[in-house]
């Protein structure tokens, strides 16, 4: 009497789709029509098993696991039962999704199979070839090109810090109560991801009729627009992180594969952009790099499927978790950490052009160079850095991290040459590594600590909250570029003033390592505890 819906030696298929809901329904349905065919229950002791053992005859599994012999019946009896058989073939086909709790490889109920890993992590290279050219090259384009002044760039990022003070949380709070048949984030995804690349697009083609404050204004509007709108998608990006990967293990494995593709995003629409505008101008490399992304970023949103809620889950409430939010005293120590951290490598990436032209007195197009010895470096560093967190846990390593990138900024000071400053870009490339291997595990924990203390499943708020702390490295950059102004008379290309080496330096090598110093020193305030099994609470008690 085989059992309903399986077929023998036929193994069960669990893809992206198969939520911890579906396994253990599968699982309740076997064991339900083995005590309707006479034997007793059997499904709890399973995941008592050790992980990975490869179950395939009733006699393998009795001598693995006596207990389950034992809560079964007799051994002969049960062997000779042909609906013990296709029991044991179910069972063992279902536990090779799962692992013993205590597995330090994964925690139950399943394993994440490669492709979600890899659907989930290419996501970063979609997410990052937009923004990257974004925040690196408008600087560039609009100030030592187009002559908007240092002075209206400083306000325009304060404008923008604020704005994204106020949109980011109630972007969260909207994705997070998202009940749709495509489920929480899709939705936002799919229709955020066109909008973005159009106002990326927007922001790179300036119309050739505008000039004098016009120009600053159509700056700010489409560099607002594009900002927040990048927020609505990393957010949500960012939501799926924790709830598809459930541990520090599983998590640092995906990260390293992210900040892989984000690493090589960072060489398309960094590295190379200098060569590539020189080539086709500002206008269509945007255009190229915004439908690269958007594809990249829609290929992510259709093929990795998050938990779906549950439909008696309950919903979070907008005051109440922005009061959680803002009693949390990790998320300010982290969200403070990180943006020091987003600062001084904004600012470092927004001045390689500004430093190779006036320290170095090259042309600003050797800036290629530095950058793709940062972003090589770094590509090869994640994994290293990736297993430091396996063995030594994230705290210790996401401390050192900070600390050597703070350090390896201090050699560019007396880097008079072009080779001189690819060996010290190098270094930088290796503390870059270990900020953006762990950074985002830090968010992870956060996230996993509030559903602990909540019984609630707000990725969404926090992360977008997170997004906005990370956004306030504006102020920061925007004083810094005040202070080049105040100290070194830089106001734009046109007028760089008496000292535009000294002023390069200062951007490029004297902010950064402070700023860091800063985020090292915020690390110490915070610590979580070992990661525990969440639950989510439902509408009624």
């Amino acid at each position: 009497m085989p059992l309903v819906g399986y077929r023998r030696r036929r193994r069960w298929r669990f893809g992206p789709k198969s939520t911890p809901e579906r396994i253990q329904r599968t699982r309740n349905n076997i064991v339900d029509q083995a005590q309707a065919g006479g034997l007793p229950p059997v499904g709890q002791e399973w995941a008592r098993c050790p992980p990975r053992v490869d179950r395939r005859t009733p006699a393998k599994v009795e001598r693995l696991c006596p207990q389950e012999a034992g809560n079964a019946g007799p051994a002969e009896a049960l062997i000779g039962n042909p609906l013990y058989t296709e029991l044991v073939y179910a069972m063992a086909d279902i536990e090779t999704c799962t692992v013993a709790p205590d597995s330090p490889k994964e925690t139950f109920p399943m394993n994440k199979p490669r492709a979600t890993t890899f659907n989930y992590a290419i996501g970063m290279f979609g997410t990052s070839i937009p923004i990257n050219m974004l925040k690196t090259f408008a600087f560039t384009f609009y100030v030592l090109d187009r002559g908007v002044t240092t002075t209206q760039w400083a306000m325009m990022m304060l404008i923008y810090t604020f704005i994204d003070a106020i949109d980011n949380p109630v972007y969260g709070f909207l994705s997070d109560r998202t009940r749709s048949r495509w489920g929480r984030r899709r939705p936002w995804l799919a229709i955020g991801t066109p909008l973005l690349i159009l106002c990326f697009v927007a922001f790179y083609n300036l119309p050739a009729f505008l000039a004098g404050n016009a120009i600053f204004a159509y700056c700010m509007l489409f560099y607002i627009l594009t900002g927040t709108l990048d927020s609505v998608i990393n957010a949500n990006y960012a939501a799926l992180f924790p709830e598809l990967f459930p541990n520090d293990t599983i998590r640092a494995k995906t990260n390293a594969m992210r900040q892989a593709f984000q690493l090589l995003a960072m060489i398309i629409s960094i590295a190379l952009t200098p060569m590539v505008t020189d080539m086709l101008g500002y206008g269509l490399t945007a255009i190229l790099y915004g439908l690269l992304g958007g594809a990249v970023i829609l290929y992510m949103t259709f093929t990795c499927r998050e938990r779906d809620p549950e439909p008696e889950e309950a919903k979070p409430e907008l005051w109440k978790a922005l009061k959680d939010l803002v009693t949390n005293g990790k998320f300010w120590i982290a969200g403070f950490a990180n943006a020091f951290y987003s600062a001084a490598m904004s600012l470092v990436l927004a001045s390689v052009a500004f430093y190779v032209e006036y320290a170095l007195r090259l042309s600003s197009g050797q800036s290629t160079f530095l950058l793709a010895a940062v972003l090589l470096i770094a590509i090869g560093c994640v994994a290293i850095w990736a297993i430091l967190v396996r063995k030594f846990t994230l705290m210790p390593v996401w401390r050192a991290a900070l600390a050597t990138l703070a350090i390896t900024f201090i050699p560019l000071y007396f880097a008079n040459s072009l080779i001189t400053a690819v060996i010290c870009s190098a270094l930088v490339g290796f503390g870059f590594a270990g900020v953006i291997t762990t950074m985002d595990l830090i968010g992870a924990r956060i996230m996993d600590e509030d559903t602990q203390k909540h019984h609630l499943r707000r990725e969404g708020i926090i992360s977008n909250a997170l997004g906005f702390m990370n956004r306030l490295n504006g102020l920061f950059t925007s004083a810094a570029y005040l202070l080049v102004f105040r100290l070194y008379g830089f106001e734009s290309g046109d007028n760089p003033g008496t000292h535009p080496d000294a002023a390069a330096r200062f951007l490029m090598t004297i902010v950064p390592p402070v700023l860091m110093v800063i985020s090292f020193a915020f690390s110490w305030f915070i610590n979580f505890k070992e990661p525990v099994e969440t639950r989510v609470e439902s509408k009624t008690p």
